[in-house]
């Protein structure tokens, strides 16, 4: 919540109006250069900020969460991951185009991983801790007790056990009671009536609906990692220090700012007059190509925030289009074409976080809509379905892959990660160990690994060299990185190591 009301009080300092729910219509009335200096200098912030104290420059995030729930023991860096909470907090206040959900989500990350430092909990303790830090942080910024539940569980921790299931919800219930008492029970969208569906004969438009979503969240998603991959490449040509690329991106934003003020910010309001319906087919088009370019610059520029809002705003208005159209071809067998900018809504956010659980209840608590489960649900699981085929799962799950951290395909595959060939291996002074003589001939081969590789590097060298062990060596600099041979990994000695890792795995999962 602390969070939250910051970003309120600094966008009411930067840009002059107590009335952020309707900030774009207010931003329509100031003068362009503001428009353009606002951004520009929150980039310029956010880029000293990022380069002074995190190790590549980049904004901390979701990913990193999961990362840390799979492979550091629940935990995340506490350096880096406060920088990035001031970081998205600069971003959003300044007209970034992103989500506030992200940088909130890491931060609860941040606190439960300091708890289980003081506390000495590791395993399946510190995991549980960070899902009841993230359960409760998601509650509390959407007022939705359940989904901040299951977000948890579905996304962060990525597994449904029993026994983690009540801590976490009663730390969601806990969250969701800190933003009641600030807050008090208001949903965050207001629809104007209760939307239903009136035939069954439209549920196929729903299921159209959710692969035309699906393909929405996939270009989205591509288009951030596109704007990504060519800022990294500029950025190498052109020399541009990295503490300026959020400052560039800034400079782009305040330019489409400009012309289309409602890409500032989170976007509630144009998502809002999606779901009310206040929006034309070509209006609602055209904010939803300006509102992907706009993600697209702030995150691939590295200013920060998370991508939740904008799947939101994204979905709302691929609904709305989508419905405008359908309820003119057919008429006689459509309801209302809010009820599907509420299914978009939904439909683009769940194949992006990969989450079509947890996603299709926040937009029933965001909205207070409960009528409309059959053509949400209809929507969420096609999009998802499709969108899981063209990434790597999700959104987040992508962002690991392309850092080499293999998440997506599940433990089999980043377990190997985890286990290192010096603590697997044979010491040379273990009878059981390979003679030195044949492992200094092996090392002369270059067959051999370094104590610090991982067993998903060594456990191939098995299979291409037919051998039963390789020689584990520590590169020595004071002796002109002449190899010294530690011991040896034997291939059974690793599948053992590799079995009791699943085996731990499965038991927490159905504990």
């Amino acid at each position: 919540m602390g969070f939250r009301m910051a970003i309120d009080h600094l966008q009411t300092m930067l840009y002059g109006t107590d009335d952020l729910q309707h900030l774009h219509s207010f931003a329509q009335t100031m003068p362009w250069y503001l428009l353009l200096l606002i951004p520009v200098t929150g980039g310029l912030v956010v880029g000293l900020i990022l380069n002074r104290f995190t190790d590549d420059g980049r904004v901390c995030s979701v990913a990193d969460v999961i990362e840390g729930a799979a492979l550091n023991d629940g935990r995340v860096g506490l350096r880096a991951g406060i920088a990035s909470a001031i970081a998205s907090m600069i971003t959003l206040s300044s007209g970034g185009s992103s989500g506030r959900e992200g940088p909130v989500v890491h931060l609860a990350a941040v606190i439960a991983s300091k708890v289980s430092d003081w506390l000495k909990y590791d395993g399946v303790t510190a995991r549980d801790l960070l899902g009841c830090a993230v359960a409760a942080a998601v509650s509390a910024s959407f007022n939705a007790p359940i989904a901040g539940s299951l977000f948890a569980m579905e996304v962060i921790l990525r597994h449904f056990a029993i026994a983690t299931y009540a801590p976490i919800v009663i730390a969601a219930v806990a969250g969701t009671v800190v933003n009641r008492l600030a807050f008090g029970n208001i949903a965050e969208f207001t629809l104007p009536q209760a939307s239903v569906l009136d035939f069954y004969e439209e549920l196929p438009a729903y299921l159209l609906l959710g692969l035309v979503c699906g393909l929405v969240a996939v270009v989205l998603m591509r288009s951030i990692f596109w704007a990504e991959s060519v800022a990294d490449r500029l950025q190498q040509r052109t020399g541009l220090p990295a503490a300026l690329r959020p400052a560039v991106a800034g400079l782009l934003l305040g330019v489409l700012a400009i012309g289309f003020p409602h890409v500032i910010g989170v976007g509630y309001e144009t998502t809002a007059a999606a779901l009310t319906g206040q929006l034309l087919l070509f209006e609602a088009l055209g904010f939803a190509f300006v509102k992907a370019a706009a993600v697209s610059i702030t995150i691939g520029g590295r200013m920060g925030g998370g991508v939740f809002s904008p799947s939101l705003m994204m979905g709302a208005l691929t609904g709305l289009v989508f419905g405008i159209l359908a309820t003119a071809v057919f008429p006689e067998v459509s309801g209302s074409e809010t009820l599907y900018a509420l299914a978009g809504m939904g439909a683009v956010a769940a194949a992006v976080l990969g989450a079509p659980i947890s996603t299709t209840l926040i937009v029933f608590e965001l909205t207070g809509d409960w009528q409309t489960g059959i053509a949400v649900t209809t929507s969420v699981s096609l999009s998802t379905a499709l969108a899981s085929r063209l990434v790597d799962r999700s959104f987040f799950l992508t962002q690991l892959e392309r850092r080499g951290i293999h998440l997506a395909a599940g433990p089999q595959a980043y377990l190997l990660a985890m286990l290192r060939a010096g603590a697997v291996m044979r010491p040379a002074a273990d009878p059981k160990c390979a003679a030195e003589s044949a492992c200094r001939d092996m090392v002369a081969q270059g067959l051999c690994v370094e104590a610090s590789a991982t067993l998903e590097a060594a456990m191939p060298i098995f299979d291409r060299a037919g051998v039963d062990y390789v020689p584990v060596i520590l590169r020595r600099p004071d002796k002109d990185g002449e190899a010294e041979i530690l011991g040896a990994l034997f291939q059974v000695d690793a599948l053992k190591a590799y079995n009791r890792a699943l085996a731990a795995t499965a038991a927490e999962e159905h504990s």
